[in-house]
């Protein structure tokens, strides 16, 4: 990865000055082909771009030079780009908090004035009066790539743990503030991936879960990570000093999480196992450090809640797909004695945490949210009378808090912050932001369609008002479809810019998310992920046959798991889009498992080095079934800092199909710099992102873009 960084440093200065003369008939770069061919469970594979595997060579640092400057040329040579851009930025421009948190005498929050590339960190008084910054990530680097990657503030509010990611990486390094004076610690915990900091009682240090430095020689955003392990802090000591506080020698996949119980007692511990929503519960007794195995089986999900001294709360789907909450006593942990407090509903639990020693739990009905509360006896108190139709999160509040704040948003209003008080059971803005535009404007509307197989698929479908349904809209069906995630109405200034367009903004709820517990996610995993495809399909064609668009109108677009899916629709259906974004997408179906975290989705897909499941991966992998035909136009996202999904998949996807294409239809790549998986990307490059993508989709619909949007 390093001569790949130094190069596209370098190119971010120069790319601009080369454009397209005439980009309808410009080339793509040459790619080298291999004559690489290995079998595989008896079958023979070729993998003729193996080497753009190979991130530090040179020949694939001069690739990715070609191939940006190639992107770059083709997107700033589409007329009055900067009209979308400027109206995102506008849109993009307003106050946006999050839900305050009470911790001690402070209450804490984060805030954007609106074009900052990263939130900032405030703390205020309990009342909230006399704000101050704590924490401002965008000193961190002048170019906001270096980003706020977590918190954990102490249960008395003095001491402040946050952690820190360059360019996108997944790789974190914790640092820690005295909130009284705001003077940072001299303490630095490096190594750290997919962890928080869990605080002791008194605030003097914290549990934490990392991996070993990588070997000496190895590339660290490649190299496959195992072997997590749950160390102590002390402040005030080196990182070296800290303390193993638990780790598996024998299980080189588990991965661990610590959390310190309400009564300062136990130190609770959730086993994972790569991306299976799964997972195993133990718990270490801090008085003698003995680790007990509460829940050993790798046989649901156990989302521990709280407890009151030896009762352990849990949300689980042990024999309850949706969703219910349990009780567990430690004396007696049998499952025959396990206490049912709220029971499965016809409703998935989607959150569910415990305030005012009560349970607040939010539901999805038909992917929208209900929010109820109940005691810890699992009587029903109260319904929430929410601002709308759409999506709750960040409910934040404690057990002895008599009020709990969260965020309530839908595609076309904006996020919110709101506040529940158990005294009044009444609900009230706290902070609702001014966006430049009217909700009233807009229209959000679900429907349900039927899949291939006849199963019942919800859409959320957004525009505004006073469109026709000719059947000739620009369409931009957003979907993701897999590791038990669902897609809840979000709000986005970018997507009003694209309906003040003209344009729809579609969102189908595929299956393998959580939308309807955890049958709906097995039924688009593995062996049936093609179910989430003709899902996707299944949403194009509901799209057209109900006159909202045409195939000459539809664009595709996802990201991720969502960029896989982008690349089966062109492989697979490529007559349904006029234009596909396969972004930060698994493409290479066979290989993915061996680079960086790539093994723990084996658990959601299955894996190439298992016979059994060869044959259903190969007969979907988007990069293998690339075939020499006319494709739509295409333009394949990635970062150079993603090491997550790493770029070699896009690399080598890209490469194929510009390489397979024989219609005119341009197949271009869109390589960010110092840039990852997503997270933590600065504002100015979420906007820029987003203007490209609706600049070539509007392109390629055959649409000129207007001078401005209105």
């Amino acid at each position: 990865m390093r001569h790949l960084a130094f190069s596209l440093v370098a190119l971010s200065l120069v790319g601009g000055c080369q454009s397209f003369v005439n980009k309808e008939q410009a080339q793509a770069p040459d790619s080298r082909r291999m004559d690489l061919v290995e079998p595989i469970h008896g079958t023979q594979v070729a993998d003729p771009y193996r080497w753009l595997e190979d991130l530090d060579s040179s020949e694939t640092a001069d690739w990715v030079i070609r191939q940006k400057a190639y992107g770059d040329a083709y997107l700033a040579s589409i007329p009055n780009r900067q009209a979308v851009e400027a109206r995102i930025t506008e849109l993009w421009n307003y106050e946006k908090l999050s839900a305050p948190s009470l911790k001690g005498d402070n209450q804490f929050f984060y805030r954007n004035d609106g074009l900052q590339s990263q939130s900032v960190l405030y703390r205020a008084d309990k009342e909230g009066n006399n704000p101050a910054v704590l924490l401002d990530p965008n000193g961190f680097s002048s170019d906001g790539t270096v980003a706020l990657s977590g918190v954990s503030i102490s249960e008395d509010g003095k001491m402040l743990a946050y952690g820190t990611s360059q360019s996108g990486s997944d790789w974190q390094q914790w640092q820690f503030v005295d909130i009284a004076t705001g003077q940072p610690l001299a303490d630095k915990l490096e190594w750290i991936k997919f962890s928080s900091a869990a605080w002791d009682k008194e605030g003097q240090g914290v549990w934490y879960s990392r991996y070993d430095a990588p070997e000496a020689g190895a590339d660290k955003m490649e190299q496959a990570n195992y072997f997590q392990k749950v160390y102590y802090h002390k402040l005030g000591t080196d990182q070296s000093q800290d303390t193993l506080v638990y780790h598996r020698p024998d299980q080189k996949d588990w991965g661990f999480s610590a959390e310190l119980s309400d009564q300062g007692r136990y130190l609770a511990i959730t086993v994972s196992q790569g991306t299976d929503p799964r997972n195993r519960f133990f718990y270490q007794e801090l008085a003698t450090g003995n680790t007990v195995e509460l829940m050993p089986e790798l046989e649901a999900e156990y989302l521990f809640l709280g407890n009151d001294g030896d009762t352990f709360y849990f949300k689980t789907d042990y024999l309850a797909p949706k969703g219910r909450i349990i009780a567990v006593d430690l004396d007696n942990p049998a499952k025959a004695n396990w206490q049912e407090l709220v029971p499965e509903s016809d409703n998935t639990i989607y959150s569910a945490s415990i305030v005012n020693n009560r349970f607040v739990v939010s539901y999805l009905k038909d992917v929208l949210a209900e929010v109820k509360v109940y005691g810890l006896d699992g009587r029903e108190q109260a319904t929430l009378d929410l601002p709308g139709a759409g999506r709750v999160t960040g409910i934040s509040g404690g057990r002895k808090d008599k009020q709990f704040y969260f965020l309530f948003n839908s595609y076309i209003h904006p996020t919110g912050v709101y506040r529940y008080d158990f005294d009044g059971s009444k609900v009230a803005a706290h902070q609702v932001p001014k966006v430049a535009f009217n909700p009233d404007d807009y229209l959000s509307e679900q429907v349900f369609y039927t899949s291939k197989d006849g199963t019942r698929v919800p859409m959320i479908i957004s525009y505004k008002k006073g469109l026709k349904r000719d059947g000739n809209n620009p369409t931009l069906l957003y979907a993701y479809g897999g590791f038990n995630i669902s897609l809840t109405p979000r709000f986005s200034p970018a997507n009003i810019a694209w309906m003040d367009m003209g344009g729809i903004y579609a969102v189908p709820n595929l299956r393998g998310g959580a939308e309807y517990g955890e049958e709906w996610h097995q039924g688009g995993m593995k062996a049936r992920k093609q179910n989430v495809f003709d899902d996707y399909y299944a949403a194009a064609e509901y799209l057209i046959a109900e006159n909202y668009t045409n195939a000459g109108k539809m664009g595709a677009y996802g990201r991720s798991n969502g960029g896989l899916l982008m690349g089966a629709a062109l492989t697979q259906r490529p007559d349904l889009f006029a234009a596909v974004l396969p972004a930060v997408g698994v493409l290479d179906m066979l290989r993915f498992q061996k680079f960086t975290i790539g093994w723990a989705w084996t658990s959601e897909y299955g894996s190439a080095d298992n016979a059994e499941e060869f044959p259903y991966l190969l007969a979907y992998s988007p990069l293998h079934n690339v075939a020499r035909r006319d494709y739509p136009a295409t333009m394949v996202m990635t970062a150079d800092h993603d090491d997550r999904v790493v770029p070699s998949h896009s690399f080598k996807f890209a490469a194929e199909v510009q390489h397979q294409q024989t219609g005119t239809a341009p197949v271009i790549a869109r390589i960010e710099t110092k840039a990852g998986h997503g997270a933590g990307k600065p504002t100015a490059m979420r906007i820029a992102e987003f203007r490209d993508i609706y600049a070539f989709l509007w392109h390629n619909f055959g649409l000129t873009l207007p001078e401005k949007i209105q």
